[in-house]
């Protein structure tokens, strides 16, 4: 029961981030800057990119749950949309129904869990207002999603809206490396990177979304760390069966019920980055859309967070905060910093070809996106050996998140590929070869990611993690900052 309490809560914990606001500090803040300025250059001019992973986010049950935790929500519905209040109504069970359903122990085991979600949605939502309307619904959610990820803040003039500017090469082009300073989460990774002027500084091992609520993609920012955060439970119909939990009202901050950690730190929308996760929740889905570290990671990351901002945050402010846990404190940066949400499931890192999961089942191991991965670094995939061909093709194929899926290899590669052109009963030492990688690969349950060595990549690519903090106490497994 205890586990069962604490999954639950931290479920509920982001599905209340709608529309955040930061709580009022206790008393004056030493850290506070006054009125924030800008990150020179913070916000991307719409690219082709964006606007495909805007369209990518999909409308599942628990996602319009937390939608219509903003009360505002459902007055666009009517005036947006035409609905009743009995079709809201009725939308607002359904939403509930599911999101009381979400299994700790299931979530994410089964493959396809996001698309099941997506289909699962849309008939129940059609057979309550209709196909035509739940399309519509689908992209009022989407465009809610975009216009959280510039947390709903104007443009300054410093905020350059050029398709030269870095912000933007970085979120077009595939594997783009910042060259400015910002945060970038890589869901299907599981990973976090702390970019300052262009060197990584840090990256951190992290829990993201479960597959039916997955985490959003796009250029957002982070304006305010809050310290010592309190919650308010949703009017969920579980929150009432809960010992000591009542809807609506507040969990001190400090508290053991509370699952937002020592610190949270809002990125616009039902998105927030927070602490509290164990370390055994890293690396897995652990979220309501949003980005989970442990207390020890969440402290560490403030403090360079607030480095990006032009702020200063040490660890006697840190101690000074953790002392009395009871007290809500926020600090408001004195320059937003980017945080850059991707969902890039082939990486070219420091020569090797990471393919990783695709968790949300968006489509993207694909050989049109390897092929533009690999060209961007300057390879072709004709180029590769055949044996690299093979593993590649493979990989894509097993990463794919479809149970038994292929790879359909054109023509022009089919002919000189050991994957169309071997049989079964072939004699051939390099088809041997490959038949075994082939097996070895597949012989992997639940692979998160397969790692290939590619010799045309040798030197190029995202750069690998840098003091890699697991959340296990300990920095491990990349390359150390010196």
């Amino acid at each position: 029961m205890t586990r069962l309490l604490v999954y639950l809560l931290s479920l509920a914990a982001c599905v209340v981030a709608i529309g955040c606001v930061v709580e009022p500090t206790n008393q004056p803040n030493k850290n506070a800057t006054g009125a924030s300025s800008p990150s020179p250059a913070a916000s991307p001019s719409p690219s082709s990119e964006n606007e495909k992973a805007s369209n990518a986010q999909p409308l599942t049950l628990p996602v319009l749950d937390a939608f219509f935790a903003d009360e505002a929500f459902s007055g666009l519905l009517k005036t947006r949309l035409q609905l009743t209040d009995e079709q809201v109504t009725q939308l607002k069970g359904l939403a509930r129904a599911e999101t009381a359903k979400l299994n700790e122990v299931n979530a994410g085991k089964a493959e396809g869990g996001t698309t099941a979600a997506r289909t699962a949605a849309e008939e129940k939502i059609s057979s309550v207002i209709g196909e035509p309307k739940t399309q519509q619904l689908a992209a009022l959610v989407r465009e809610r999603w975009s216009a959280a990820n510039d947390n709903g803040s104007e443009k300054t003039a410093t905020e350059s809206t050029s398709p030269n500017t870095p912000e933007a090469f970085a979120a077009s082009a595939p594997n783009g490396v910042p060259t400015d300073s910002r945060v970038l989460v890589n869901a299907p990774a599981y990973r976090m990177d702390v970019f300052e002027n262009g060197e990584l500084l840090k990256s951190y091992k992290i829990g993201i979304g479960y597959p039916q609520f997955p985490l959003p993609t796009g250029l957002r920012k982070a304006r305010t760390i809050v310290f010592n955060p309190t919650w308010t439970p949703p009017d969920e119909p579980w929150v009432a069966k809960m010992k000591d939990i009542k809807v609506g009202e507040k969990v001190e901050a400090g508290s053991k019920l509370n699952p937002l950690g020592p610190i949270k730190i809002p990125i616009g929308g039902p998105s927030l980055i927070h602490g509290g996760k164990s370390p055994a929740k890293l690396g897995t889905f652990a979220s309501h859309g949003c980005v989970g570290l442990t207390t020890p990671q969440v402290q560490d990351f403030a403090k360079l967070l607030a480095q990006l901002a032009g702020s200063r945050l040490t660890d006697s402010d840190l101690a000074d905060y953790a002392r009395d846990k009871t007290q809500t404190k926020q600090v408001k940066l004195s320059k937003a910093v980017p945080v850059e949400l991707r969902y890039e499931t082939i990486v070219v890192e420091d020569g090797q070809l990471h393919i990783y999961r695709d968790v949300y089942d968006q489509d993207t191991n694909t050989e049109e996106n390897l092929r533009a991965v690999l060209e961007a670094n300057g390879a072709r995939l004709e180029d590769l050996t055949e044996q690299e061909r093979a593993q590649v093709l493979d990989a894509l194929a097993q990463m794919s998140g479809k149970s038994g899926a292929a790879v359909v290899t054109p023509p022009a590669l089919s002919r000189q590929s050991p994957l169309s052109s071997a049989s079964p009963n072939s004699n051939s030492p390099a088809e041997r070869k490959t038949s075994a990688t082939r097996r070895t690969l597949r012989a992997v349950k639940n692979q998160k990611e397969i790692v290939i060595e590619i010799a045309a990549l040798k030197g190029k690519g995202y750069p690998a993690p840098v003091n890699l903090d697991t959340g296990s106490g300990r920095t491990t497994a990349g390359r150390l900052k010196r």
